[in-house]
């Protein structure tokens, strides 16, 4: 079935989940009025209640419809040949995530999801990059907070950079400067299973900054031994900067950014990405930085994740939207440019509301930019494959800006 003829343009699986509900209710908010759309999951009692609670949301769109289905390849072959895309919320991804991207990169059906797993995400490049391309398909992984606003506030640095100089990058350094959410029950899952399931070998592995990128990458920069050893540094603009927790996830996505694009040309050959985040002082970020190193070697330990798997929320529970009203999400860059005097410019990614509810924008978004805008963007030139958000382009800004998230960048005075 050719992808006009499918019934729905958007499937949201997984829509009663803690990010499928915020998912499902930005598609509502913010779809345009004619978007022919469907919620699936297991429960259809689960599912009609959902139904309920978002037409209540924005009257004016079309009612979704009801699909159920499991995570068989019999129910995932079915439910892909039925629509244009599919977004899933259904984590642990390397449990639950990969036949979902086999039934989409087979049958020629766009993919969006909100992985954080750089691993899986290795292993599905690896699998099916190849297979997507040669169906056009578009599969977008981590298409979340983990690490969407990392990669689209890149994109629009270079972008002014590439417009005002017409030359590329020397570097970019990006901080969350502001991330107040707390992790709902499966971001814990998911940070525990990847341990368990990958071993600590393969997740070192995965997390060098040029892991995903389809082209090879080049020496990085050289980091002061002082800042390596305590994980502060201070950056003009940006402030007191120490160790960020996914500063790794984020900046292989960034490096796949920048080989995808012109094969690095147009982020430039001598661009490298370094993300941090802000601390208050160097005492605070020097405490972050060994509790995250400590951390995470504490959770290769797995008697250490048993225990910890007792005070988390369980998948499919977070924090109460009462808790979350007042939450902020915002990440900050500085460019230099590849040039002589060195110009330099700043951009700065926004959302206020909980870092799930941002997860649920960037994905909704993501997906009516594909099924929309699908021959404005890079990532239709490009034929499809596993790709990143970043190659959505300036339609995906636009579709954010006007679903209430800032993006912004602008020159800085010399």
């Amino acid at each position: 079935m050719s992808l006009p003829d499918r019934k729905y343009e958007i499937v949201l699986l997984g829509a009663t989940g803690y990010t499928g509900k915020y998912c499902a209710e930005n598609i509502v908010k913010n779809s345009p009025t004619d978007l022919r759309w469907a919620v699936a999951g297991r429960n259809e009692s689960k599912l009609s209640t959902l139904v309920d609670h978002i037409k209540s949301l924005n009257t004016d769109r079309l009612e979704p419809g009801v699909e159920i289905a499991s995570l068989g390849p019999e129910d995932l072959d079915v439910l892909a040949k039925k629509t244009k895309l599919l977004i899933t919320t259904v984590g642990p991804f390397h449990k639950y995530g990969s036949p979902v991207v086999e039934a989409c990169a087979r049958n020629g059906t766009h993919y969006v999801d909100s992985t954080g797993e750089t691993p899986w995400v290795l292993e599905m490049i690896n699998k099916y990059h190849d297979i997507a391309q040669a169906n056009s398909a578009i599969i977008i992984p981590s298409c979340g907070i983990e690490s969407a606003c990392s990669d689209i506030m890149v994109y629009l640095i270079v972008t002014l950079i590439r417009e005002k100089l017409n030359v590329g990058m020397k570097n970019v350094t990006a901080t969350n400067s502001v991330l107040t959410s707390l992790p709902s029950g499966g971001t814990l899952a998911t940070v525990f299973g990847v341990f368990d399931h990958y071993g600590i070998g393969r997740l070192i592995e995965s997390s060098k900054p040029y892991a995903l990128s389809p082209i090879p990458g080049h020496k990085d920069e050289l980091v002061p031994l002082l800042t390596r050893l305590s994980g502060v540094r201070y950056e003009p603009d940006l402030g007191t900067l120490t160790t960020g927790l996914a500063a790794g996830v984020n900046t292989s996505l960034v490096q796949r950014s920048w080989g995808l694009l012109d094969r690095g040309n147009y982020y430039g050959q001598n661009f490298h990405y370094k993300e941090y985040a802000t601390t208050r002082s160097t005492f605070t970020g020097l405490v972050t930085h060994l509790m995250i190193t400590f951390g995470m070697a504490a959770l290769a330990i797995p008697p250490v994740r048993w225990l910890l798997k007792m005070f988390v929320h369980q998948p499919g529970e977070g924090p109460t939207k009462e808790s979350t009203a007042k939450d902020r999400v915002e990440f900050r860059a500085i460019a230099t440019a590849d040039t002589e005097s060195s110009e330099r410019a700043t951009a700065i990614c926004g959302f206020n509301g909980s870092a799930y509810d941002f997860t649920g924008v960037l994905m909704a978004e993501a997906a009516i930019s594909i099924v929309r805008d699908g021959n404005k963007t890079t990532a239709r030139e490009i034929g499809g494959g596993i790709l990143t958000p970043a190659t959505l382009g300036q339609a995906y800004v636009d579709r954010l800006r006007n679903a209430g998230v800032v993006l912004e960048a602008s020159m800085l005075a010399r």
